[in-house]
């Protein structure tokens, strides 16, 4: 054999999406682990040489996951169940892998029959990689071996709770890379190196502008195309891009996510004397759309599936009114009832009467006149929990204005701007208050857009203090809001909000759909 071809097939930000369906409705969809798991038997059925890697965030972000979570911890975590049957090589750590604490994640490690892979997330009593070896190389028959590094986006301790990571250190991922990637090249002296980054690109790369700031450090895949030596793939993700394309050489693919898509890289080697050499990487991502449903993966799922669909289903209380979300850029303009009920609960559960929230997605479809723990999950899709800071009129004003910056206007017609859309759609990045008054203007600059703040009908008092609740995430400074990072915390409570909620319905019975109107959000007149 002269010739030998390489399939690396990459998943990414999968989101415990095994089945093509979309939950909220029931409907079918052409998304999930089920739809790219017949491409994937294909491409072995019909190659030797083949590589299946994921890239990370593949255990949270469905029902069926949130009622793993829930209900189910002590099995095997049904993504875990697939990727075993699926014969994966490796997984990297993703950042959501962390959100239900290290005890949940060393379980679904040991009941991989794959390894977890990140060089720079490390031990800190030890120093060295939390699970062990950072790297793996495969070795097939022809003699070819094949170097798969895995590295994680080292901004988490940015927006996970400190309890999930405790005795982690988090090292700047193009400095790892740098290091590893020239000791493997080394000591193992590979015929492929494959870097596979659970982070993306800090660049646009159609124009070369930068859409995040540089010394930011969440996405660095650019740097790692252009700074690290030795690199020939390079897999990404965390951005839910869909992208493939050459850069400086290297080969790069991001396979968008929830399985809407699988990234492939075909990597030609020719024989020279008596030793394969790369040739060519050609990078590629194919659509789960054009896929069959493999039978076998959902067959598997069914225990999971059955439990999950009766745990969504069962009715917790009703709707006076209507509290459907019919337009999610307009919920985010107006306050809708959704919104005011979520921050209702907060701050009664927090005991205190200032609190925010965000409609974390354009799919959040609001709740139906029957309130099911599906509606619950379908709306609040991450396990966050609440934390009481304390934080500064000034503070306050600063984290309003962040929010405010969510908008910007086409002609005279309100938009999601740019930062809250590029590189990756960031709804959750804009907050709801509720407890204070106050108004965003579109007409002025953004940074200067809030014109007036209240609180119990006196202006908001910027040295003074405020008792405030919100979600983990934002409270450790998540999506760029610095002010709150380190802020005194005053309470934690440590019961997921969905649970939070459920529990709520569940005593009140029937919730109205209402909404205050404390805040209001001004557009230049046509």
């Amino acid at each position: 054999m002269d010739h030998v071809n390489m399939i690396i097939i990459e998943t990414s930000d999968l989101h415990g999406a095994v089945l093509p369906l979309r939950y909220s409705s029931n409907t079918p969809a052409d998304i999930g682990l089920a739809k790219l798991a017949s491409y994937m038997k294909k491409v072995k059925k019909e190659n030797e040489h083949v590589l299946v890697i994921d890239n990370g965030d593949f255990m949270q972000g469905t029902p069926l996951a949130s009622y793993y979570f829930h209900m189910l911890r002590q099995e095997i975590h049904p993504m875990i169940v697939g990727m075993n049957h699926l014969t994966y090589d490796v997984a990297v750590l993703g950042n959501h892998e962390f959100n239900y604490g290290l005890d949940i994640l060393t379980k679904a490690a040991a009941d991989a029959t794959f390894p977890f892979l990140s060089c720079n997330i490390l031990n800190g009593a030890t120093g060295d990689p939390f699970f062990g070896k950072p790297y793996i190389v495969k070795k097939f028959s022809t003699g070819i071996k094949a170097a798969v590094l895995g590295v994680t986006t080292h901004y988490i301790p940015n927006w996970e709770k400190p309890a999930h990571i405790q005795g982690l250190m988090f090292k700047d991922a193009v400095t790892a890379t740098s290091k590893w990637v020239k000791y493997i090249r080394e000591t193992e002296k590979p015929d492929i190196m494959i870097v596979s980054y659970h982070g993306g690109f800090e660049i646009d790369l159609a124009t070369g502008e930068s859409i995040e700031p540089f010394e930011k450090g969440e996405n660095q895949a650019y740097r790692l195309c252009t700074e690290v030596e030795g690199i020939d793939v390079l897999l990404t993700g965390h951005q839910h891009r869909q992208e493939q394309q050459m850069v400086n050489g290297v080969a790069i693919v991001q396979p968008g996510y929830n399985g809407a898509a699988i990234g492939r890289v075909t990597a030609e080697f020719v024989k020279e004397k008596h030793q394969y050499k790369l040739q060519q990487v050609i990078p590629e991502t194919i659509l789960a759309a054009d896929l069959e449903t493999d039978e076998r993966l959902v067959n598997l799922m069914e225990p999971y599936e059955q439990g999950a669909q009766m745990w969504l289903d069962e009715v917790l209380g009703t709707v006076e009114g209507d509290m459907r979300i019919h337009d999610p850029f307009q919920a985010r303009l107006v306050e809708h009832p959704m919104i005011e009920l979520i921050n209702k609960v907060q701050m009664e559960v927090a005991n205190v009467d200032i609190s925010n929230t965000a409609l974390f997605h354009d799919d959040s479809p609001g709740l139906p006149q029957k309130i099911t723990m599906r509606a619950i999950v379908s709306n609040y899709i991450y396990p966050n929990s609440l934390m009481v800071i304390e934080v500064t009129g000034e503070e306050i004003k600063q984290a309003l204005e962040r929010s405010a910056s969510y908008f910007t206007l086409i002609g005279q017609k309100p938009a999601v701007s740019e930062e809250f859309s590029h590189p990756k759609p960031q709804h959750y990045n804009y907050d709801m208050w509720e407890g204070i008054e106050y108004t965003i203007d579109l007409t002025r600059s953004p940074g200067n857009r809030i014109t007036e703040v209240t609180y119990h009908g006196e202006p908001l008092k910027c040295d003074q203090s405020y008792k405030v609740v919100m979600n983990n995430y934002r409270a450790g400074g998540g999506g760029d809001y610095l002010m709150f990072k380190g802020k005194k915390v005053i309470k934690e409570i440590q019961t997921d909000m969905t649970e939070l909620l459920s529990a709520y319905i569940r005593q009140h019975g029937t919730i109205k759909a209402e909404a205050n109107n404390n805040w209001n959000v001004i557009i230049p007149s046509v």
